[in-house]
C-alpha cells in the first residue's frame, strides 16, 4: 500500500492551498518549490485553472497571475522551465454532459443524483458537462493528482467539509490510500498550519468510521 506522495504530488498540494485561500506570498513560495522539484509549466497551470471550479474565478486568475511573475522572475534568472505536454483534444463523438456524466460516475463510483440536483437541474449539467466532462477530461493531470489539488483547495476554505469529505471518498475511489490521506493531512499542518490540519484530519476520521 502507497504511504506517500512523489515530490511534484507534494508539491501540489500548497499550491493549490494557498490559491483557494488567496495567500499570494506563500503561493508564491509554492509555485517556486513545485518548479524546482519538476513540475511542468502546463501541470501547474492545470491546477490552477481546475480550482476555479472549487474556489472561484478571482481566486484562479490571482493564481494563474501570479505563476506568470514567478516565470517571469525565473527567466530573469536563466531559468528555462519546461512547457510540458499539453491536453489531448476532447472526444468529438460524444458532448460534454455525456462524457462527463460518464466521467463523474467512475470517480464517484455511482451515479450521482439526489434532490440538490433536482432543485438545480443547471448546477448538475454545469458539473457533469463542464466540470467533470471538459476539465475533467483533459489528460495533462491524472485523476488522483486532480482529487489531491481539491482536496487541498477544500481543506484550506472554512465551511466546506461536506464537499471536502466526498472528495476524500473520491480520492479513496481513484487510487489514494487511506494512508496517503494521513500524509496529506501532514502535508497541510506543516504548510497551512494545526488548525487547517486538525479539521482536515476531523473530516478524514468522519469519514473513514462510516
Amino acid at each position: 500500500m502507497q504511504t506517500d506522495f512523489n515530490d511534484k504530488q507534494q508539491a501540489i498540494i500548497p499550491i493549490a492551498a494557498f490559491t483557494a485561500s488567496g495567500e499570494i506570498d506563500k503561493l508564491k513560495t509554492s509555485l517556486n518549490q513545485g518548479l524546482d522539484v519538476g513540475l511542468t509549466v502546463n501541470e501547474i497551470k492545470e491546477v490552477l485553472v481546475q480550482l476555479y471550479a472549487y474556489a472561484g474565478f478571482p481566486r484562479s486568475l490571482n493564481g494563474l497571475g501570479t505563476l506568470m511573475a514567478v516565470l517571469a522572475e525565473r527567466q530573469a534568472q536563466g531559468i528555462e522551465d519546461p512547457q510540458g505536454s499539453s491536453a489531448s483534444p476532447l472526444p468529438t463523438d460524444q458532448t460534454s454532459l455525456e462524457f462527463g456524466t460518464a466521467n463523474q460516475t467512475k470517480l464517484v463510483g455511482q451515479p450521482v443524483s439526489g434532490p440538490l440536483f433536482d432543485f438545480s437541474p443547471e448546477i448538475d449539467y454545469f458539473l457533469k458537462a463542464h466540470l467533470f466532462g471538459d476539465i475533467f477530461q483533459r489528460d495533462v493531470l491524472d485523476w488522483p493528482t486532480r482529487e489531491l489539488a481539491t482536496i487541498a483547495a477544500l481543506a484550506n476554505i472554512k465551511g466546506v467539509n461536506s464537499q471536502l469529505q466526498a472528495h476524500y471518498g473520491i480520492s479513496l475511489n481513484n487510487g489514494i490510500t487511506p494512508a496517503q490521506l494521513q500524509t496529506f493531512v501532514a502535508v497541510m499542518e506543516r504548510e497551512c498550519g494545526a488548525d487547517v490540519a486538525a479539521n482536515a484530519q476531523q473530516v478524514l476520521d468522519q469519514l473513514l468510521q462510516k
